[in-house]
């Protein structure tokens, strides 16, 4: 049987979809209040059971619908682990893949979203518990979930589409919580090849202490989603069955 252990820190599977492993895990190890199990997934690392309190899958510059070996076992782990009952939370990408291995639709926008932006949530959902309703955010992407799995309810959203959801023990944000400064910038300077050179110069006068400063209040959520994690009951599944 696979059962998560008991202790009085929550253990999380870190699924990093990233392709800047050593800042997306740095980012992570800050702002989590957890014992991560780390796995960089492009590179074929995956957990081998489900003995977590939950999980957690961060952003990449790869897409859900991409043809790759290593997106593919993402996807398959990743719905037995959902189907198993283990609580997930995604960015990004990870928020994307959620939404698609649990039925939703994830589509190219056409366009970039990229900076400090603001998002509106529901008021209700205790992942968003002591966030402001109207929060800034930071968020880069050019995909986004066009259409909730079936069951799923919009938590947060702007006037780029969805930008929180939840289905059962599933929850997925698209914007960035755990960007610092340092993050932010060097994503931005990053986008040369996409989009142009005042586009981005516009972004990084946005990147300042201020912004930032209104944009921490929303990682408020990792300690949203741990605590919910961590009261759940331990999932319990049959060897075998991965």
């Amino acid at each position: 049987m696979n059962t998560k252990p008991s202790s009085s820190r929550p253990r999380l599977a870190l699924l990093d979809a990233s392709h800047t492993v050593d800042a997306t895990r740095r980012n992570f190890r800050r702002e989590i209040d957890a014992e991560l199990v780390e796995f960089h997934c492009p590179s074929g690392e995956l957990p081998s059971g489900f003995g977590y309190d939950g999980f957690v899958i961060t952003g990449s510059s790869a897409s859900v619908y991409w043809d790759r070996d290593w997106i593919r076992n993402l996807k398959q782990w990743t719905s037995n682990a959902v189907e198993a009952g283990l609580p997930a939370l995604g960015i990004c990408y990870g928020h994307q893949l959620l939404a698609d291995v649990t039925g939703g639709r994830v589509e190219d926008m056409g366009e970039y979203e990229i900076g400090y932006r603001t998002v509106e949530h529901d008021g209700e959902s205790s992942l968003f518990a002591d966030i402001p309703e109207s929060m800034t955010v930071f968020t880069t992407h050019s995909d986004r979930v066009a259409a909730l799995p079936p069951g799923g309810t919009t938590l947060a959203a702007n006037d780029y589409g969805i930008q929180a959801f939840r289905k059962g023990r599933v929850r997925g944000v698209q914007f960035h919580p755990e960007y610092d400064l340092q993050m932010a910038r060097r994503i931005t300077n990053g986008k040369d090849d996409q989009l142009s050179g005042s586009r981005i110069q516009h972004v990084l006068d946005g990147i300042h202490a201020a912004n930032y400063r209104a944009a921490c209040k929303a990682k408020t959520l990792f300690d949203n989603f741990v605590r919910y994690a961590k009261q759940l009951p331990p999932v319990s599944v049959p060897t075998g069955t991965l």
